[in-house]
């Protein structure tokens, strides 16, 4: 029997087989999906459009802000197919993990099977022998 804390689950292995690509895509989503990313963007975006109304500095944004959009575009443009990516690999996560589930019932069904039938026999041979005592007993 393997010992629990080396055995490697299903999910540890899938790990392992990822691309230095893949793992900074899913990094990347990670981060562009989590409260510190938008909340530091939203206080960029806020500097950047106080800076360039009041012109505290030249402005090099003036508005309509055609700079911060081009950022934006390409941000999207670059943060989608990453997201994708992720996704993507998600899918492919569940998928795997549903199977290794489904796998995992049919034999837990085959134990379960075979020890009701170990059990049934047993009970019968219980049965047969304490119908034998009966009959000796008479």
């Amino acid at each position: 029997m393997k010992n629990k804390s080396t055995a490697k689950t299903w999910h540890q292995k899938h790990l392992e087989t990822f691309t230095v690509g893949q793992r900074i895509a899913d990094k990347t989503a990670n981060t562009i999906g989590s409260w510190p990313f938008i909340v530091a963007q939203t206080t960029l975006i806020i500097i950047w459009i106080t800076i360039n109304l009041i012109a505290l500095i030249r402005h090099w944004d003036p508005y309509p802000f055609v700079l911060l959009n081009l950022l934006f575009s390409v941000q999207a443009a670059y943060a989608a197919p990453i997201i994708m990516m992720s996704q993507n690999r998600q899918n492919e996560r569940d998928r795997h993990q549903a199977t290794e589930d489904y796998e995992t019932n049919v034999r837990a069904k085959e134990e379960i099977e075979e020890v009701q039938s170990i059990l049934s026999r047993i009970e019968n041979e219980k049965l047969n022998k304490i119908l034998n005592l009966l009959q000796k007993v008479r």
